[in-house]
């Protein structure tokens, strides 16, 4: 299974190993990682999943949809041009292997 890390604001880390085809926003609420909500449970409708991908894989993801684009406009920190990205819409595969993401202050 690959290892996502989920980087927390005050430094700690929480590594999970998560099967392909879970959505990092799943396999974060379903681990009770702190910071990612998922109030919609996964139809790019909140922004509460909202995370930072580290530049390591972010050639490695799918393009943001158009629905992602509109949610990422609507997050409660600062979105980042290259780096945000909602949770919900990155399903993970083997080729994620490694990926770190970084969770923001706060999602509400």
């Amino acid at each position: 299974m690959p290892k996502i890390t989920f980087h927390q604001p005050d430094g700690r880390s929480d590594v999970l190993d998560v099967p392909d085809g879970t959505s990092l926003m799943r396999a974060a609420v379903t681990n009770s990682i702190p910071g990612i909500v998922g109030e919609c449970g996964g139809q790019a409708m909140c922004a509460t999943c909202h995370v930072y991908i580290r530049s390591a894989h972010l050639t490695d993801l799918p393009d943001v949809g158009e629905d992602e684009d509109e949610m990422l406009d609507c997050t409660a920190t600062a979105r980042d041009p290259q780096r945000s990205r909602l949770g919900c819409q990155i399903l993970v595969t083997t080729t994620l292997d490694g990926l770190e993401v970084d969770l923001p202050e706060s999602q509400i």
